[in-house]
């Protein structure tokens, strides 16, 4: 008992691991299965078939170009007008700047149910066709207050002392800013353009209300699958995406570490 009691934290910490992580593995085993039939949900043998052939399944590729497409540009605009606005709220006092915080907050607090059905009605009303367009601007709608809390949070962190250092040694206000603030805050940009990325490619219900017949994403190409059968090949991408998510960061804890240490 003792040594349960010592260890109690990280006894607990592994069993969440396991909870949080067993879907993952579980994707990952099915991955290297051959069905007998149309559905992947007992492992009947192994194969590594859909691994070398990850685009076997007609339309698989399509839709995960066309999310693959749109959550990278949903993410950099996302991600740029976020900063921006996030700076502006930050570091500025102007009128309007309560109401602005509480606007920006809404889309968060909004069901995806009502956004994609108020959206869908906004975009008839104003004539625009469904399709490719309707669904950039939806996720550039959505993902933006997610980038703006981030990129906050570290621009309210700043010490404003460093900016003053660098004002006393003679730099003016861009060079203050790009050898100074941009740096700093650069750790919490990359966050929200990630998580702006990972929201905007795995959105289902937003997307379904403002997609036409021919645009069709990852999400709702696996939502479709699960009707009829379920292709391995959507196992194998999910871990391909899964472990790039982890080797991504792998790679920001080792470059922390490196920064840490030469700091």
């Amino acid at each position: 008992m003792s040594w349960i009691r010592r260890n109690l934290v990280i006894i607990v910490g592994l069993a969440v691991m396991v909870y949080v992580l067993l879907p993952n593995l579980v994707v990952i085993v099915y991955s290297f299965n051959k069905p007998a039939g149309r559905f992947n949900f007992s492992f009947t043998q192994f194969s590594i078939d859909a691994w070398t052939n990850p685009c076997g399944t007609p339309g698989i590729c399509d839709s995960l170009g066309l999310s693959l497409q749109i959550g990278v540009v949903a993410s950099l605009v996302a991600t740029v007008l976020g900063t921006m606005v996030a700076f502006a709220l930050g570091r500025h006092r102007f009128r309007g700047r309560a109401a602005t915080n509480l606007l920006i907050f809404l889309p968060m607090a909004t069901p995806e149910v009502v956004m994609g059905s108020s959206l869908l009605t906004l975009f008839i009303a104003l004539g625009v066709p469904s399709g490719r367009t309707t669904i950039l601007i939806a996720h550039i709608m959505f993902c933006l207050s997610f980038v703006v809390v981030t990129v906050k949070a570290r621009v309210a962190s700043l010490d404003p002392r460093l900016e003053e250092a660098a004002a006393d040694l003679y730099a003016g206000p861009v060079q203050t800013f790009l050898k100074v603030t941009l740096p700093l805050v650069a750790p919490g940009i990359a966050a929200g353009g990630l998580l702006a990325f990972s929201l905007s490619f795995d959105d289902y219900i937003i997307t379904n209300f403002n997609a036409s017949p021919s645009s069709v994403t990852f999400p709702m190409y696996v939502w479709g699958a699960a009707q009829r059968g379920v292709p391995v090949q959507i196992n194998v991408i999910g871990s391909v995406m899964f472990l790039g998510a982890l080797a991504i960061v792998a790679i920001g804890q080792v470059v922390s570490a490196q920064r840490s240490k030469a700091v």
